[in-house]
């Protein structure tokens, strides 16, 4: 396929309020074939995915959390879930979502999800079932649902708006065909011609591998990169409630922050690490690889043309391109006095990280101490403590909270750059307990006290960008 259109992801916030996103975004003053050569991958409406699997923010059991304890609350939680899903498609019934055919949809899947989970109830009380066996794939199929309800109504309101728009369900919905997630896309799209049909596609795919089990719930994005890599489309789009900018507006002010115009996948990569919401991480590599640029927009500002990730963009000017930085971090330290010009010590320290899949953010290493930050929420962290404690003996291990701020830039080769900042963080009563620095010089990250994590942003921005400008 010749590169002619782009593929497009909208996020489940954007999703509720479907209507500003249909007259901003989808249609806007486009009519006739300028509709088309436009693929759209959507998520599940904002909250959904949480009722249906848990809350990502305070861990609250969804419908597969109840589910996978055994608490018989999981039909409840359905059916709290079911009403969500009608009450969001009362929201969209003044833009033309006929209430019938959607209601329809909603109760025939919760029914076929009801059926289902009560037939594995009832095979586990025989005793010869163990959940490891078939949680896996109940939270794959719950997952499902919330994206295959968007995309669905979504078809629904645009064709009463005079779009040729197509329901491309890759949910798999009863299906006893399990394809790779390459090929699941291929066929789906195999009759699709960009050029006089808008795709709405579910963000969720049913594979093999299980898109879930890959990706958790940041699949979404990468169903994005793979349907622009596998069809060859010439731009990625991701339409965000808000710019990419040198910081958080909320936090510095809107007035004070500027929007990134241009930047790469190299700086993508340092967000993601920052736990930034630009894309995925794994999703920008495919798209990186196939030399596909990603443009990230705001929905709300569709005139604007937002920032630009492409492979090669190094900024002509050294200047910084975001201050950012993570709270949720631990600083896990290890002292011991027999590591001093020990061979692999550090192997067997990085062993027990990988046994607990824990990624390491930041590492600092000096004669006789290694520290490395990590996410606080890594789930086996108390077990990493242990296994660390039995293969070191000798050794003295802490474990602090702590913050990461970062300054990240595709050309930050600026005279002096380590003193303004340190000098920046001084002025306001910020300790640095430690810092990090490749010689590439795209990312400098401060640790720093979490009670200076706002304050040390607000300095670092203001020395870099608020000056420069």
């Amino acid at each position: 396929m010749s590169k002619q259109h782009t593929v497009e992801k909208i996020g489940g916030t954007s999703m509720t309020c479907f209507g500003d996103i249909m007259h901003n975004v989808i249609i806007g003053k486009r009519s006739g074939v300028e509709l088309y050569n436009r693929a759209f991958v959507v998520s599940a409406y904002g909250g959904i995915t949480n009722l249906l699997l848990e809350n990502k923010k305070t861990g609250e059991a969804g419908i597969y959390g109840k589910f996978a304890e055994a608490n018989d609350e999981w039909e409840a939680k359905l059916e709290e879930t079911r009403q969500e899903m009608i009450k969001c498609n009362r929201s969209f019934e003044k833009i033309g979502l006929n209430q019938d055919l959607a209601d329809a949809f909603v109760e025939e899947r919760i029914a076929g999800i009801k059926a289902c989970l009560n037939d594995l109830m009832r095979l586990h009380a025989f005793g010869h079932f163990n959940p490891e066996d078939y949680l896996p794939a109940t939270r794959e199929f719950l997952s499902a649902f919330g994206e295959a309800h968007s995309a669905f109504n979504s078809v629904e309101i645009l064709k009463q708006h005079g779009v040729n728009a197509v329901f491309v369900d890759l949910t798999g919905w009863k299906s006893t065909k399990s394809n790779s997630m390459d090929k699941a896309i291929e066929l789906a799209f195999e009759d699709i011609d960009f050029s006089t049909c808008m795709p709405i596609v579910t963000g969720y795919v049913k594979c093999a591998e299980g898109i879930m089990n890959r990706f958790n719930r940041g699949y979404s994005e990468i169903t994005f990169s793979k349907l622009a890599v596998l069809t060859d489309a010439k731009e990625g789009v991701i339409h965000k409630e808000f710019h990419l900018c040198t910081a958080d507006p909320k936090l510095i002010g809107e007035e004070k922050v500027r929007i990134i115009g241009n930047t790469n996948f190299d700086i993508a990569d340092q967000l993601s690490d920052m736990d930034m919401e630009a894309i995925h991480a794994k999703a920008a590599k495919l798209m990186e690889m196939k030399n596909i640029p990603i443009r990230v927009k705001n929905a709300f500002e569709p005139e604007h043309e937002g920032t630009l990730i492409s492979r090669d963009f190094v900024s002509t000017q050294p200047k910084v391109d975001m201050i950012c930085g993570r709270q949720d971090i631990v600083a896990l330290e290890v002292f011991d006095p027999e590591m001093v010009g020990v061979s692999g010590y550090d192997y067997k320290l990085l062993k027990s990280f990988a046994e607990c899949d824990i990624n390491i953010i930041a590492k600092n290493t000096n004669a006789n101490t290694i520290t490395h930050y990590i996410s606080e929420k890594s789930s086996d962290l108390d077990q990493c403590v242990i296994s660390l404690q039995e293969s070191f003996p000798s050794a003295k291990i802490s474990v602090t909270k702590v913050a990461i701020v970062a300054v990240i830039g595709t050309n930050m080769n600026i005279p002096g750059f380590l003193s303004r900042a340190a000098n920046a963080l001084a002025t306001a009563n910020i300790n640095i307990l430690a810092l990090t620095q490749c010689m590439r010089q795209v990312n400098m990250q401060f640790i720093i006290e979490r009670d200076s994590f706002d304050q040390a942003q607000i300095a670092l921005h203001k020395e870099f960008v608020e000056h420069e400008q």
